[in-house]
């Protein structure tokens, strides 16, 4: 058995295992990361963060002592970014003492983006460049499908408008015609309109399920509600299962805020290194 440092946070209850690795002692196996997610036998998280300089990722070709949010998914899987994660991130960055400053710079795998701390706990990222396309794709859920938008937020999302959200039994994955639409995967985002200027919204994530929020679907959402109802307010108010986060739009780019918290650290036991 060995120990491992960890620490736990949340974003509007998308909930994440942090792991300090500054000295690229602990990068996890995709069976560790489950694990780790595991919400009986281990810690319990939608995913997993590991804290790590960017030198000692590969393909990264910046700062080299920036800090990295290696994200996976509670699968095992790698992701491109998760915008929930990142404000955790910060969070718990200035927290550890490992960064200061108004702005915070964060190494993602969609880029440099930049954080900041705001009072009553919030954080606000650039989320950079959002896409809206119209690409003929449909999801569906319980013999039921959709028009979807597929939004760009440095990861992939399907967007859909089914009318109430709450009768949508999401515990089975989504489908989507055609089926090689997204060939690795997309997080589907079911948003209601509540009125002008606020949406509703729940989310299939890959790799994980559902879960109580998604920062990068919130975004997304936010967009393609933007683009359908030709809508070009800058602000969005967007409500999810696990609280409200408020998104920005302005010239094709995007920034999110919302709560941060880091709500425990300790040291989890785990067990021997199982082959990826």
């Amino acid at each position: 058995m060995r120990s491992w440092p960890f620490a736990k946070g949340h974003g509007t209850h998308n909930d994440f295992v942090i792991i300090n690795d500054r000295h690229q002692m602990y990068d996890p196996t995709p069976d560790e990361v489950r694990f780790l997610c595991d919400r009986r036998a281990g810690i319990g998280g939608d995913g997993v963060l590991r804290v790590v300089r960017a030198g000692y990722v590969e393909d990264w070709d910046g700062d080299p002592d920036v800090w990295f949010m290696d994200y996976r998914n509670a699968d095992g899987s790698v992701a491109e970014m998760c915008g929930n994660g990142v404000r955790v991130f910060a969070r718990y960055l200035v927290e550890e003492g490992l960064a200061m400053g108004e702005r915070i710079p964060i190494a993602t795998r969609n880029g440099l983006l930049s954080a900041e701390l705001l009072p009553n706990q919030w954080v606000r990222v650039e989320m950079g460049a959002v896409t809206v396309a119209e690409d003929g794709v449909r999801v569906g859920v319980g013999g039921q499908d959709w028009p979807a938008l597929t939004v760009d937020v440095g990861n992939p999302h399907a967007v859909v408008e089914p009318g109430e959200l709450s009768r949508l039994d999401l515990r089975t994955a989504p489908a989507w015609q055609p089926d090689t639409a997204y060939p690795h995967g997309v997080n589907i985002e079911f948003v209601s309109l509540v009125e002008p200027g606020r949406i509703a919204m729940r989310v299939f994530e890959r790799g994980v399920g559902e879960t109580r929020s998604c920062g990068t679907g919130t975004v997304a959402a936010a967009a393609a509600t933007a683009y359908r109802t030709g809508d070009e307010r800058p602000r969005w108010r967007v409500d999810v299962p696990g609280g409200t986060v408020e998104v920005e739009l302005a010239d094709g780019r995007a920034s999110l805020a919302g709560p941060a918290e880091i709500v425990a650290r300790g040291e989890v036991q785990l067990p021997d290194r199982a082959a990826a």
